[in-house]
């Protein structure tokens, strides 16, 4: 893909998103397996085109640009970051793709010569009646149609000769098949005219868009190679145009470049790891379909791919400020100039959902354990993700495995990840809008160790009728469709369907997995908790309030403690800089709701009406309880899914919580050498608000 010789940053954008386009158009066909030939050219087609969008970004110098672009260079490696996740995305569904031709071609061509020879056998029963003379003609004239007009094929893995007549080959060299033996040892003739045995497995029909496939496997290690010195090279012009304009930057600007520089480093590895995950994990789910393990409708769960992909669909994400469209100013957060802390705002939808149950969800056959159940939900519209994606997790009874339950209200100690009860906010007006219900399961395969997600259904609730009404606020329950939400009219289990007939439909439809939900409005005290939070959010009901002051302190800091309303320095406050990260262990999020549920049983009602006395007292409550536990060594790592991990971690937070009752503070356990912590680095105090708000593109 060719651009002008001093083409902007700007154009290369614009073929990025292009580009993003037709992945996303790719991805949601894979599911086709009549189009796989068609699928695998385009695959092709596109890496080729992001890698020549690549190369031609990184060529791209400050000084070529013909308007001052700000932030030039964390844009360009924004971009580069961008074309390198979507390049691998693309190595590894070619690779696939080229995997599954590979079998449909040895399937075929086994059922070709498994119909030649019975073509053969037949013939040559037939000649044995009239004569021996014409059965030995016959014989000859099946061995001549045996032999092939000299097809080219290319080896797929290095063939090592084992005995006298066979031939040795290695990966990706074009052979001439010179006889189709039935026995599956095909004769080969290679480029320097020796002749031998191959094995007809190690041999794939060639082709210019094999040789590519083959390329990419083979040419991988060399393109990494000339990677790491493209960016060696980059890093050191990179260098030079920072010594130029030494004079021009502050030291702080210079810190906080190297810190997103850093940021988007681990922002790509993580994003190769997460798009290799992704192939893998449908890769797995195929095979498991194919084992008859798990239904037809059953996929890899769309939304807990999504949410691996970084932030972006994370509760943490959503929490932050939106600038405007200048940049200039907050697009959602104002403040209260007679309380203080945040502006209320009200959104075009705001209400509740409550899960009650989920009933008739097949179970996966022996070999398939499920280590939790679950219920993912968002904002959808039918193409989009509109929001962040909130987990659920659903609790069963060992006798009926196929009915899951949830918690309608979490108070005390229950963990809030059972809370079934959840607020959802968006100022969308798109009347396509609705809530994207995704049930799962996240299992291990205990033959090859595979641990992943699956989707064991989803539906859609639109919010809004056709006519743009909102619609009624009442308990619905609703059939899962299969496949993912990108597919259409598809069953969790068909077999139902099929082995069905007329007069058991009515049973059938009784079989069929459903989801029971009940919508309903906000009322008092909730509602004014809801409206101060973002204008897009899907959460649970119990810790609101946690994320509401939250926001309060966000508007406190961002816009009346802020001495110059231009300055993008950091912000030394602990609580703003680390409550993202609380956000990402729901059981420390636990123990922040149990320690200020039990301070505010101590507040006198006076002081429950002082809104900014109360903003305080959580600052406080939030320094003794959960900041030591966000920066502890001792505590056991979080692991999804794992009920030792999770009771021992509880084990420790509440004997946590415990001595920091009875020595009034976290004093006593930071100083105690009964308890480790990682060592302090300045990001547990400093809140960069730069780095981390939203821009208005990004904004439903």
């Amino acid at each position: 893909m060719a651009y002008p010789r001093k083409g902007s940053l700007r154009v290369v954008q614009v073929a990025s998103d292009s580009l993003q386009g037709q992945l996303d158009d790719l991805l949601k066909k894979v599911k086709h397996p009549e189009k796989r030939e068609e699928l695998f050219a385009n695959c092709l087609q596109i890496k080729k085109n992001v890698d020549g969008t690549l190369d031609t970004l990184r060529k791209l110098k400050k000084g070529n640009e013909i308007i001052h672009v700000q932030n030039y260079e964390q844009r360009k490696h924004a971009e580069e970051r961008r074309l390198t996740g979507m390049s691998e995305l693309l190595q590894e569904l070619a690779r696939r793709l080229h995997k599954e031709l590979l079998n449909k071609q040895i399937e075929a061509a086994d059922k070709n010569m498994k119909s030649k020879a019975a073509a053969a056998a037949k013939q040559r029963e037939k000649n044995d009646e009239d004569d021996e003379d014409a059965d030995e003609e016959e014989e000859e004239g099946s061995d001549e149609h045996e032999e092939s007009d000299g097809e080219l094929f290319i080896t797929i893995s290095d063939f090592r000769a084992q005995e006298e007549h066979d031939l040795s080959v290695k990966k990706g060299e074009v052979i001439t098949i010179v006889n189709q033996n039935p026995d599956g040892w095909w004769l080969a003739k290679n480029a320097e005219g020796k002749e031998g045995l191959v094995p007809k497995t190690y041999l794939q029909v060639y082709s210019q868009q094999i040789q590519e496939a083959s390329n990419i496997n083979k040419d991988e290690e060399e393109d990494e190679s000339e990677e790491s010195e493209e960016e060696d090279e980059e890093e050191e012009e990179e260098d030079e145009d920072e010594e130029e304009d030494e004079d021009e930057e502050e030291p702080k600007t210079k810190s906080n470049k190297l810190k997103l520089q850093e940021m988007q480093s681990e922002e790509s590895r993580a994003h190769r790891l997460s798009a290799k995950k992704v192939v893998s994990e449908i890769t797995a789910v195929d095979m498991l379909v194919e084992k008859a393990a798990i239904p037809e409708g059953f996929r890899a769960s769309t939304l807990a791919q999504l949410l691996a992909e970084g932030n972006k669909f994370h509760m943490s994400y959503f929490l932050q400020p939106t600038l405007t469209q200048s940049n200039l100013c907050f697009k959602d957060l104002h403040l209260d100039k007679v309380n203080g802390g945040v502006r209320p705002r009200k959104t075009h939808t705001e209400l509740m959902f409550t899960l009650w149950s989920c009933k008739m969800i097949p179970f996966p056959v022996t070999g398939v354990q499920v280590l939790s159940r679950q219920v993912r939900c968002c904002l959808f519209d039918g193409q989009r993700v509109l929001s962040n994606i909130h987990t659920v997790r659903a609790t069963w009874q060992s006798k009926n495995p196929k009915t899951w339950t949830f918690s309608p209200r979490v108070t005390g100690i229950l963990p809030s990840l059972l809370d079934g009860e959840c607020f959802v906010r968006s100022n969308s007006q798109s009347p396509e809008i609705g809530i994207l219900f995704e049930v799962g399961i996240t299992y291990v395969y205990h033959s090859t160790g595979h641990r992943g997600d699956l989707s064991c259904g989803w539906v859609f609730l639109p919010l809004f009728t056709a006519g743009g009404v909102p619609v009624p606020h009442r308990t619905y329950e609703v059939v899962l469709n299969g496949g993912t939400p990108y597919e259409k009219g598809l069953e969790v289990d068909p077999i139902l369907t099929r082995r069905a007939n007329f007069l058991d439909q009515i049973l059938v439809f009784r079989k069929q997995p459903k989801l029971l939900v009940k919508l309903k409005p906000p009322t008092g005290y909730l509602r004014n908790i809801l409206e101060l939070l973002p204008e897009t959010l899907v959460g649970p009901k119990c810790y609101a309030h946690l994320l509401a002051y939250y926001r309060q302190l966000l508007a406190e800091a961002l816009l009346k403690d802020r001495i110059n309303m231009d300055s993008a320095d950091l912000i030394c406050n602990p609580v703003l800089a680390t409550f993202s990260e609380l956000l990402e262990q729901t059981d420390i999020v636990d123990a922040l709701r149990s320690a200020w549920s039990e301070r505010e049983l101590t507040v006198k009602r006076s002081e429950k009406r002082d809104e900014e006395f109360m903003r305080k007292l959580f600052v406080r409550v939030y320094h003794d309880s959960v900041y030591p536990l966000l920066r502890s060594t001792t505590l056991p790592t979080i692991k999804q899914a794992d009920d030792e991990a999770e009771v021992s971690r509880w084990k420790d937070i509440a004997n946590f919580l415990n001595q920091t009752a009875e020595k009034n503070g976290s004093l006593y356990s930071l100083l105690s050498p009964e308890h480790a912590y990682r060592v302090f680095d300045i990001s547990e105090i400093s809140y960069d608000f730069l780095g981390l708000t939203r821009k208005a593109a990004s904004v439903d």
